[in-house]
């Protein structure tokens, strides 16, 4: 049967893919939108599986924020040109809309989120089927609090989500803390939170470099325990030297604006 321009918009517009495949899926369903709309999806379905032991090292990182809760994530795909597309950058933004508004506790719950009849998780395999390469949802994490504040970095390679105690945070100084986190990546907000067995590997390490440089073994314990402080002071976000400002630290400026960062988010792309 003949299809005409009109129909083919219309089934653009509804799923997303190109004007031959969208000619093509109602050529094949006699014009039925029901039948053309599944066609797609399983073409989809079907791009996915045959990818699927392929690897996607490249995406879109976006993050933002609805009231006290802000999230970020990264839709990967394998290519540079289809992670800059605007259709795809499209995609992984309303994603991120859809997590704003629900806000999911996992990325398996987000996946699980109904949108006009179909999951993500079913949105991500079609937008597969349109493009032909493999995508994959790889990264959501969110952060709450009284205020939050976030930071993309321009490519859209890394993005980082920061939460604050107080209500009113400044925004310039909410965008100072995230992007220190983006710039400097500390691996935990404050000493205390350091995981043990981080803290634990530090101390052997600082025992052993101190054991090759021949010191004492008395004195082991006691060069470790100055290493391990050195560490906090370059690894811990509110003991690092403020980015703009390197004679105070992330927290001593947090606290000149009447700011407490107390939960942080970084996902990125790039090879640290």
């Amino acid at each position: 049967m003949a299809v005409t321009m009109a129909e083919i918009s219309k089934l653009r517009t509804m799923t997303g893919a190109g004007m031959m495949d969208c000619k093509n899926a109602l050529t094949e369903s006699n014009g039925d939108f029901d039948k053309a709309i599944e066609i797609i999806r399983k073409k989809g379905q079907a791009v996915a599986a045959k990818r699927s032991d392929r690897e996607a090292s490249e995406g879109c990182v976006l993050a933002a924020n609805k009231g006290n809760f802000a999230a970020v994530l990264a839709l990967k795909c394998e290519t540079d040109f289809v992670a800059k597309n605007a259709d795809f950058i499209a995609l992984t933004q309303s994603i991120l809309d859809i997590a704003l508004a629900e806000q999911p506790a996992s990325k398996e719950a987000l996946l699980a989120v109904t949108r006009d009849g179909r999951t993500i998780a079913e949105l991500i395999t079609g937008r597969s089927g349109i493009t032909g390469e493999k995508m994959e949802l790889d990264f959501y994490e969110f952060v709450t609090g009284k205020s939050v504040s976030f930071y993309i970095h321009p490519g859209n390679k890394l993005a980082t989500i920061v939460a604050f105690a107080e209500e009113s945070v400044d925004y310039q100084v909410g965008r100072d803390v995230a992007m220190q986190v983006a710039a400097m990546n500390p691996v935990s907000l404050d000493r205390s939170s350091v995981p043990a067995t981080v803290v634990e590997k530090e101390l052997e390490i600082g025992r052993d470099k101190a054991r090759q440089e021949g010191k004492p073994e008395a004195m082991l314990d006691k060069i470790a325990q100055g290493r391990l402080n050195k560490f906090y002071q370059e690894f811990t976000l509110v003991e690092q030297e403020f980015i703009k400002d390197s004679k105070i630290t992330v927290g001593q400026y947090a606290k000149q604006h009447n700011a407490t960062p107390i939960a942080f988010k970084r996902v990125t792309l790039n090879q640290d």
